[in-house]
This record gives structure tokens, sequence and C-alpha cells, in this order.
């Protein structure tokens, strides 16, 4: 069997190789076909099991039992180094029992019915941020990622923790940092990646202390209240429990969404065809947003470790083995979608894996939905022409497959 390509020229868990040339699809595809199961061993970091395929991702993710998450949140290249080490653990390094008791303690905020009541203030303020870029003129250029898709899940996630409009900003910057933290654009002067994140951290702690003794005298309903009222076992959570859900609602609650909608766009400047069967027919926006979630994959891979010895597809993974779960690569999975390199709006039904699958799908999933398609809605319609005004800026991260800028030109009907 030949070596799956690209081994020697792309790290598939280097922030460099994604931000220089986006996601390796080749060997992904080489791999699904040949080496479903792949052992990497190349680079400075940890050995690890590469898991491609479609039905592989979805039984490790629905077995968390035998494939643990707090160990170890990504695969690093360098030396047992871990994006996870940076904060302290939350939500998605949880394994059970913590993992079920403390997201009981939020499930009902964020599921599609109670998420009802926010139906319109996402729709406001998705068509306050699109109309102040349109109002500029029926010609112009932008960049999209701090025109739209940047400030809208910024101004959500902002709004329902309860920050004061002033400091919606802070979450830009911190979250930038936090996760864009091996990125020269964000690194912080004369600090490393890790000292980057730990500093955004620390200002992010910080500042939510404060906000955290505000709502404890005055309590309202937006979700920085919540946390400071909720109970386990009749306590009060710890300060730091309460940091933790601040940090991972601010975190998780803007990139993978900001991504998206940003990778969506570019989609549809690349399939112009696409682009206009959505103009001509409004009822194809829900299935068009799921698959710009199959398309872009935000989050390019999260790790599991093994609790026993386990075998998968004749290979024979010990106790202790680090597994990456690829997420862009079962997105592409020929056989779960048909023609899987080919951007269809119409695509139903759709079994992607965006969100992820099992206990840690994503808590948020409805409301990154809810934030696409408001931006969608007012933005798309309004094209007589898009297209790319210079090069896609992409971050430096195996985490999330960020795109830092995108320029595009447009001309409105």
């Amino acid at each position: 069997m030949s070596a799956a390509p690209h081994v020697d020229t792309f790290n598939i868990v280097h922030p460099q190789d994604y931000a220089e040339k986006g996601y390796p699809h080749d060997s992904w595809t080489w791999m699904r076909a040949n080496d479903p199961v792949f052992r990497w061993e190349a680079g400075e970091g940890i050995p690890f099991w590469c898991i491609t395929k479609h039905e592989d991702v979805t039984l490790i993710g629905r077995d968390p039992a035998r494939f643990v998450s707090g160990p170890r949140l990504t695969i690093s290249h360098e030396p047992e180094v871990d994006i996870g080490d940076m904060f302290p653990p939350t939500l998605i390094q949880m394994d059970n029992p913590n993992h079920s008791t403390y997201r009981k303690l939020i499930n009902k905020r964020f599921t599609p019915g109670a998420m009802r009541r926010y139906d319109h203030d996402i729709e406001t303020i998705a068509a306050e941020i699109v109309e102040k870029l349109l109002a500029q003129g029926e010609e112009g250029e932008c960049d999209f990622v701090e025109s739209v898709s940047a400030p809208l899940p910024i101004a959500v996630i902002a709004w329902m923790l309860g920050l004061p409009k002033p400091d919606w900003p802070l979450l830009f910057d911190w979250t930038n940092r936090i996760i864009g933290a091996a990125d020269p654009d964000y690194q912080d002067e004369g600090s490393n990646a890790s000292e980057t994140a730990q500093t955004a951290i620390t200002e992010l702690f910080g500042y939510f202390t404060q906000l955290v003794e505000e709502k404890r005298k005055n309590p309202s309903e937006d979700l920085v209240s919540l946390f400071t009222q909720m109970e386990i076992e009749g306590k009060k959570l710890e300060f730091m429990d309460i940091m933790a859900w601040c940090l991972i609602i601010v975190v998780a609650g803007n990139e993978t969404t900001r991504n998206a909608t940003t990778g969506g766009m570019l989609a549809f400047i690349q399939n112009q065809d696409q682009l206009r069967s959505l103009q001509a027919d409004e009822t194809l926006m829900k299935p068009a947003i799921e698959e710009v979630v199959r398309w872009t994959s935000p989050i390019i891979h999260f790790a599991r470790t093994a609790t026993e010895d386990y075998e998968l597809r004749g290979k024979q993974i010990k106790e202790g083995d680090a597994v990456a779960l690829f997420y862009g690569s079962a997105n592409r999975d020929e056989d779960v979608f048909d023609e899987p390199f080919q951007f269809r709006i119409n695509r139903w039904p759709n079994r992607h894996l965006g969100f992820g699958i099992g206990e840690h799908f994503c808590l948020g999933a409805h409301v990154a939905r809810l934030e696409m398609e408001a931006a969608y809605r007012h933005f798309l319609p309004r094209l007589a022409e898009v297209e790319l005004a210079g090069p896609v800026d992409r971050l430096h991260s195996s985490l999330v497959g960020g795109v830092k800028r995108l320029p595009i030109r447009y001309r409105l009907a």
C-alpha cells in the first residue's frame, strides 16, 4: 500500500498548513479509500489515529465510554501541546458523569422551542448589520468577515450574555486571540501561542468577574444571570465553573458561526448557479444552510482518547491512544454523500457532522442556523453581482477552519 499523499508536505494538525493550503481533501480522500484508520506518526507531536470515514466518526462520537474527551481536546503538531491546556475545562472537554450533569443545566435554554423567543431579536440584529453595509451604495467592496459574518455572532452572543453594547467588540478581540493564538496576526507581541491565549482568557475572566457580580445583584433574563443561579445538588456553581460557561459561550458561539457564514459566502461566490437558485426560491434556505455547514465543516477536528483496547477496521487502537475525528473528511464521504465535492443547496437529506455527533453535539446549533439564515436572507437576495476582490486570508489553526478576511466586490439588484 502506498503512503498517503502529502504526508511530507501537509501536516494535518499544523496550523500553518491550514492557513497556507486550506483543508487537505486530497489526503483525506486517499485515507477514506485506502486507510480510513490511518496511523499518523509524522512531525513532532504525539502519534495518533486519523479517523476519516463518516461511519467511524459517528461510531466514536457516540461511544463516550470507550473514547473520552478529557485527556486532550485537540491533537497538536508540537509535543504534548493541547489547546485545552490553555483554559479551564469547559463542557466540550468534560466526560460523564460531569458532562451530562452540566449540560442538563442549560439544555432547555437552547432547544429550538426555547429559542423561538429570540427569533425576532436575531433577525433584527442581522438586518441592522446588513443594512449598514448596503447603505454605502449600490456598488461597493468590503471584507465580508469584518462587515457581516464576524459582527453578527458577536452581537447575538453578547446580547444573550447580557453585555452592554459598547463592550461587544471586546468579544471579537478575545476570541481571535484565544482560537487564533497560533496566528501571527493575533499573537501578542513578544508572546507565543500559549501566552497569547492565556492573556486573552485572563482579560475575559476579569471582565466577566465584574459582570457576574452585577448580575448577582440585579439578575435579568440573560445567560450570565442564569449561570449565577444554576445549582448542582442544591449548591450554586463555583466561580470557575461560571467562568468556564462564559468562556465556552463566547468562543464556541462566535468562531464556528462566523466561519461557517464566511465559508458559505465564498461557496456562493464560487458556485453562482447555487446563489441564483436560492435567490429564485427562498424555500431552499434551510437545506442551503445545512449544505453550508457540511461544505465548510468549521471545526476541523476534535480528539478523543481510548479507554480500552479497541479494533476498528482491522487496526488495533490501544488503551490511551489518541484519535482525531476529522469532520471535514467525514462530510465529504462518498459512501454517505452523492457527489460530495459538489456544493448543492438542495441536498436533502443531509447527514453532515458539522455540528458534531453524540452527546457533544453542538449546544448552539439552532442559534447558529438562525444567525446564518438571517444574514443570508437579508444579504443574498439583494445581490445582482458578487465576486472576490482579493485573496482569501485563512486562519492559522488546526482546530477551526477560519477565514480572517474575505474581500468581496458587489453590485446590488
